[in-house]
This record gives structure tokens, C-alpha cells and sequence, in this order.
């Protein structure tokens, strides 16, 4: 008699309380770009506290297959011997970027202005995601690929020393975009310009500055800001700590807020305004978050979060606050579940070309699980229980690590138990994410679908 392949899911049960102090996880955006620029940098430079989620792993293997050593020294340490004058070298292999939409696109603008050709691939999600928003500006600097129409990988690219420099206004706010230019810029012929009508993080820019690079930013009219980088510019190597990621902490202060008895506090948290959105509104919501501060790293101001059980209030989503906090929509649609009232989200169109199509991916999870939710263009709308949803349900993650881990949230405090079909992506920006929560209290395990 043939066995019958029982498909394992993870469950996530509700529980009384959730308790106690974590460090924050080193910030996924900063780690990318430490080892990217201290990959091109004259000497050697020193990082601590770096994230090794998958995502930034690959991006180190691919600096290594350009030409940087890059060694692991310790828990979060890291060394990485830059190429300098010698600059960036094609690669004997592929390189694989497994689901980094962030790695890959970054160093897209870097490889754009060295004289290689590479061949980039990732798995079915990356290789779902759109790259000609990268591809368009860098090919009108000099850029030539093999992407097909539609710009998705697996494709080839050849950079040139002989970049030019352009002023570039993305139609769509989005920091990879920003920095990809902003890296090819680096060796490009004059200099280069980003306008934005909207700003986006900035870490690109504040690490530029870091190893040594003169970056111009001056505002405009409301929020626009240009960017300005002179080509020809050398970065010189760093020691450096990098500092709590705000993103992976939004889920341990969401967890806290919608327990029936939380006391969670994250140490070390990045605190940079252009990745506040999340807990700025939250406080609209009617959190009351605590927030100290404990120093800087990496040239970012770093604070204590502490939350609480908080009894919160559906808010219309401000326009001003959306691109500071575009990956944290998924665990906003959680507290948006349990808070009176309805919760609108606008302007976030950018969630329809993340690691999956973000808003359907919401929408479905908090539906799967009794909420009333309903999709826009370029957002989503839920109607808050004013306390714990139905649960339940069994929700598709779709290969995106915040589906997952915004579902498993949920789960500690729904009426009944929520689960995910899958955990694995959530080692791409999250790796201790499970011992996290185990710390604070939740019964997170793995079984049978029943």
C-alpha cells in the first residue's frame, strides 16, 4: 500500500501573553550595502552585527565571485577585502540571487559601470519580479542586457567604464531604484541625479558617506529631494556596526501590541525617518510606544521599542508616511484586524511588485482567517474586529517572508490557531525569527494539515 504524502504546515496557537526583551536583527537594507560597498572600496573593511539571512549571503558570494574577498569571522562578523583601483572582474559562474529583489537590483547599478558581463538568475519568485525600472535608467547610462520584453531574469548584462551620467526621476518611489543609479553613478562620466518626488530610504546615500563619498541632496517644493553624485569617486574602507533592522522589529512590536497581556521590548533598533512609517502610525492607532535612545552605528541613531497591549482604531493610511513604511504592510493589515474600525491603505502600489503581489497576498491571508478585506489598485481596505479575528485559516504564503511571518502574528492572538504552508523564506530576512518568538511566549510548531 503506497504512503500518502501528508503536506506539513507551521501553526501558530494563541496565548496569553507575550513577554520579553530581544535584540533587534541586524538591518537586511544596510548589510546589502556594507558588503557591496566595502566590496569596491580600497582595503579592508570590518562589519559586526550583520545580518546572514540568505538574501545577504548571496550578495556577499556575489561580490566574492566579482573579485572582493569576503570572509565570515564570527556570529554577525565580517571582513571584506574591497577590489579598489582594480576594480570589479566578470564572474566565472551565474549569479544566483535566490529571492533577493534587493540584492540583485543594487547590484545591477554596480556592475554597470565596470567593464564584465554576468548572467544573473534567482529562484521562481525573483524571476517573477519585474527589473526593467532598474534596467530602463541603466541602459540609458550605458547598460546593454539580454533581458527579454517583460525585463525578468534569468539575463545577461555588460557594464562599461565608459558610463555617462543622467538625471533620473523614477516614476514610482522606490529606494532600489534610487540606489542602483546612485551605484552606477559612482563610475560614471559627470554626475549623476536622482529626483524624487517622494523621499525613500536613505541608507544609500548615508553609507556612501561613509566610506568617503561626497553626496549632494538638496529639497524642492513639499517632499521632493535631488540626490546628486560626481562619477569618478574612490570609497574607502570602514569598520563598522550594523544597526537593528526597524523592519524585523515592526513584527515583535505588532506581536506585543495585539497580545491580551504583552510586554515586548527590541534593543537596538535603527531609528531613521525614512523607516518610521510603521510605528509612527501605529502610535495614530492608539499604540503607546516607548522609545529610548542608546547610541548610533553605522551613522544611524539606534533606540530601545517597547509595546504594550493596546486597544487600537482603524486610520486612514497618511500619504506622507507610505514610503517609509512599504515593507511593513503586511504586519500593519494585522493590527488593522484588531483594531475598531475601518483601515484604508492608498498610494502603496508598490506592493504589487514585491516578492509576490503583496496586496492580494494581504487581503487573502486576513480573508482565509474570517476578516472582512477587500483589495484596491494600489492598496487594501480592512475592516477592523475591534479585537481577536476568527482565525482558522490556512493561508498561502506565496513564497514572501512577510506573508509568513505577518500570518504567524496574527495566529498568537486570533480566536484559534493560524497556519502558514510554508517558513522556509523567512531565513531571507529573518533567520532567529522563530527562537524570537519562542522567547517571548508563542507555540509556533510544525505538523500535518488536518
Amino acid at each position: 500500500m503506497r504512503k500518502r504524502n501528508i503536506p506539513m504546515v507551521w501553526t501558530s496557537r494563541p496565548v496569553s501573553r507575550l513577554k520579553g526583551i530581544i535584540r533587534a536583527p541586524g538591518d537586511k537594507s544596510c548589510s546589502h550595502r556594507a558588503l557591496i560597498m566595502g566590496g569596491i572600496a580600497d582595503g579592508t573593511s570590518h562589519f559586526t552585527g550583520l545580518l546572514e539571512g540568505d538574501d545577504v549571503l548571496r550578495t556577499g558570494a556575489a561580490m566574492a565571485a566579482l573579485g572582493a574577498v569576503v570572509t565570515r569571522t564570527g556570529a554577525g562578523e565580517w571582513t571584506v577585502a574591497g577590489t579598489g583601483p582594480r576594480g570589479l572582474a566578470s564572474p566565472a559562474a551565474p549569479l544566483d540571487f535566490g529571492n533577493s529583489g534587493t540584492g540583485s537590483r543594487l547590484m545591477m547599478g554596480l556592475m554597470a559601470g565596470y567593464d564584465l558581463t554576468a548572467e544573473l538568475c534567482g529562484d521562481a519568485s525573483l524571476s517573477a519580479r519585474p527589473m526593467n525600472r532598474i534596467l530602463n535608467p541603466l541602459r540609458s547610462m550605458g547598460l546593454t542586457d539580454t533581458a527579454e520584453p517583460h525585463g525578468r531574469l534569468p539575463f545577461r548584462l555588460t557594464g562599461t567604464s565608459a558610463l555617462k551620467a543622467i538625471t533620473y526621476a523614477p516614476p514610482q518611489a522606490s529606494a532600489q531604484v534610487k540606489s542602483a543609479v546612485l551605484l552606477a553613478g559612482l563610475n560614471a562620466h559627470g554626475t549623476t541625479r536622482v529626483e524624487e518626488a517622494k523621499p525613500t530610504r536613505d541608507h544609500t546615500e548615508r553609507m556612501l558617506r561613509g566610506f568617503g563619498a561626497d553626496v549632494g541632496v538638496t529639497r524642492g517644493d513639499g517632499q521632493a529631494r535631488t540626490i546628486s553624485l560626481r562619477g569618478g569617486q574612490k570609497l574607502l574602507a570602514i569598520e563598522a556596526a550594523i544597526p537593528g533592522d526597524p523592519s524585523s522589529a515592526a513584527f515583535l512590536i505588532a506581536a506585543g501590541l495585539i497580545s491580551p497581556d504583552g510586554d515586548v521590548m527590541v534593543e537596538g533598533v535603527m531609528s531613521n525617518p525614512t523607516r518610521s512609517g510603521f510605528f509612527d502610525l501605529a502610535e495614530l492607532m492608539g499604540a503607546r510606544l516607548g522609545a529610548e535612545d542608546t547610541g548610533e552605528a553605522a551613522g544611524e541613531r539606534l533606540i530601545d521599542i517597547q509595546s504594550g497591549s493596546a486597544a487600537l482604531i482603524g486610520r486612514h493610511v497618511p500619504q506622507r508616511l507610505v514610503p517609509s513604511m512599504i515593507d511593513e504592510f503586511p504586519i500593519l493589515a494585522v493590527l488593522a484586524v484588531f483594531a475598531t474600525g475601518e483601515t484604508v491603505v492608498t498610494g502603496a502600489e508598490e506592493l504589487r511588485v514585491k516578492e509576490t503581489d503583496r496586496v492580494k497576498a494581504v487581503v487573502d491571508m486576513l480573508r482565509a482567517n474570517g476578516v472582512e478585506a477587500e483589495e484596491r489598485d494600489d492598496g487594501f481596505v480592512v475592516q477592523g474586529c475591534g479585537g481577536p479575528p476568527p482565525g482558522g485559516g490556512l493561508v498561502e504564503t506565496r513564497h514572501d517572508h512577510r506573508i509568513a511571518m505577518s500570518a504567524l502574528i496574527l495566529g498568537t492572538a486570533a480566536q484559534k490557531p493560524v497556519s502558514v504552508d510554508d517558513i522556509s523564506m523567512i531565513a531571507t530576512s529573518y533567520p532567529d525569527f522563530l527562537g524570537h518568538m519562542a522567547t517571548l511566549g508563542a507555540d509556533i510548531s510544525e505538523g500535518q494539515v488536518t
